[in-house]
């Protein structure tokens, strides 16, 4: 079954863009399109350019939870308040975002587990949240069926979930509700610099003049930069997922191990991946970021399965320009949308630990299979930040798989940054020349 959203779904936004604005986003991820929505409610006008489709990549391919739990600490405050953001979100849209208040249960095979979420929890209990560790007999009783031998968990009955490939394309069109323009298969090529500063943007369907944009590209952000003289180490991995068919009801949150997740959807199966399992592309930018990856490479090593090479015209293949004319053809051209195939061996894997955990049920039935490219940092958080060498440039990407939940909280910091407001948080972590000023790249937690 093809994934719902891809090159051939029919445009919703064809645009023209406009000849001027105040501001262009890039990327119509859940990152751009709730920085478009914020900086219209602003009183902005804003452009958001998608080179293929809205939520054609990570943003509709991803869990789709909605989660606190075990987030890096200064992920944790944005991400409180984007909780708070789905709910009102809800109201707005009814049940179409398939939002659900239903928890996010992490499950322990081991003491040294434990001992890790209750780390988190200690810390975390400052910020208010809901999180309370589970004793083995108190999962047992939130989740029906299983023989797997969990000690415990630790549980936040506030998260939540939605179904991604539906909601971001919604909140696109509370979006364009609120008078941002967005536009479909309009690449952004070059940005339009004139004496240092921004100026605009040369797109495939011309040029927009502007004085301010925000990159949030996703997996194509850094090469983007980089072809304007601006680096960070972000990298890409697939990261593959599964849809069952309609199964009996284990659990009605999300719920994960170091081996499988699984969260219920709303036409009654479960969305399943690997606990931690996922692959690498080698390429150019792999080997000019190495030494940054160390740290976290030395972490969590074996869950990652390395390639020599990326299919063709993906952002890091060896054979993608990393130059190119206003007046050509760019790469974000050549790949509308970024659709890799699913990992047969991961697919295999994640049925026969959900049928060892679930024996009455068995190796589920699948229904759709599927993967995303995850645009990810070394420190497994994202850089938010102006780029102080081109004036009028913020870049927001490299979310690292944490994306969807935090997407309407982090599109108002995000808009507020834009707009020289006070973002109401502490983004210094998110700084882009954390990479480069000699300070120690310390990876969030690996929960």
């Amino acid at each position: 079954m093809p994934f719902p959203i891809s090159e051939t779904t029919p445009i919703r936004f064809p645009g023209p863009p406009p000849a001027a604005c105040d501001v262009v986003v890039i990327g119509g991820g859940v990152i751009g399109v709730m920085t478009a929505w914020y900086l219209a409610e602003r009183g902005q006008r804003v452009v958001l350019c998608e080179k293929g489709r809205i939520a054609g990549e990570q943003s509709s391919r991803n869990w789709g939870w909605v989660r606190q739990q075990g987030r890096d600490f200064a992920e944790l405050p944005i991400m409180i308040e984007s909780l708070r953001i789905w709910q009102s979100l809800a109201q707005e849209f009814g049940d179409d975002l398939g939002f659900r208040r239903e928890g996010v249960l992490y499950l322990a095979r081991s003491q040294a587990e434990m001992e890790g979420f209750e780390a988190w929890l200690a810390e975390a209990k400052g910020h208010g949240v809901d999180t309370r560790m589970l004793t083995r007999q108190a999962v047992g009783g939130l989740v029906q069926g299983s023989t797997a031998p969990w000690l415990g968990g630790m549980f936040t009955p506030s998260d939540a979930r939605a179904e991604p490939w539906v909601a971001v394309p919604h909140l696109a069109q509370g979006a364009a509700r609120r008078g941002a323009v967005l536009v479909e298969n309009c690449a952004v090529r070059t940005l339009d610099i004139t004496a240092g500063q921004i100026t605009g943007v040369v797109t495939e369907a011309g040029r927009i003049a502007c004085a301010q944009v925000v990159l949030a590209g996703g997996a194509w952000s850094s090469l983007f930069a980089r072809a304007h003289g601006v680096s960070f180490p972000q990298l890409s991995v697939r990261a593959t997922v599964a849809a069952t068919m309609p199964l009996p009801q284990v659990f009605a949150g999300n719920a994960t191990d170091d081996r499988i997740a699984f969260r219920r959807r709303q036409d009654g199966g479960y969305s399943l991946a690997p606990g931690s399992g996922h692959d690498f592309f080698i390429g150019p930018d792999a080997f000019r970021s190495f030494a940054a990856y160390l740290p976290v490479l030395k972490k969590d090593f074996r869950s990652t399965k390395f390639y020599p090479a990326a299919p063709r015209d993906y952002p890091d293949s060896w054979g993608t320009p990393r130059h190119w004319s206003a007046d050509g053809v760019s790469p974000f051209e050549r790949n509308r949308v970024l659709n890799p195939a699913p990992s047969r061996r991961l697919l295999a894997g994640i049925q026969r630990e959900f049928a060892a955990a679930f024996p009455e049920i068995g190796a589920p039935p699948l229904r759709a299979a599927w993967a995303g490219m995850i645009d990810s940092m070394p420190d497994v958080v994202p850089v938010v930040d102006r780029a102080a060498s081109i004036p009028g440039l913020v870049i927001a990407t490299g979310m690292s798989g944490h994306g969807f939940g935090i997407g309407p909280g982090m599109g108002r910091v995000i808009a507020d940054l834009v707009m020289g407001n006070s973002t109401g948080h502490d983004i210094r972590r998110f700084r882009l020349n954390r990479f480069a000023d000699g300070s120690e790249i310390a990876p969030g937690p690996s929960l």
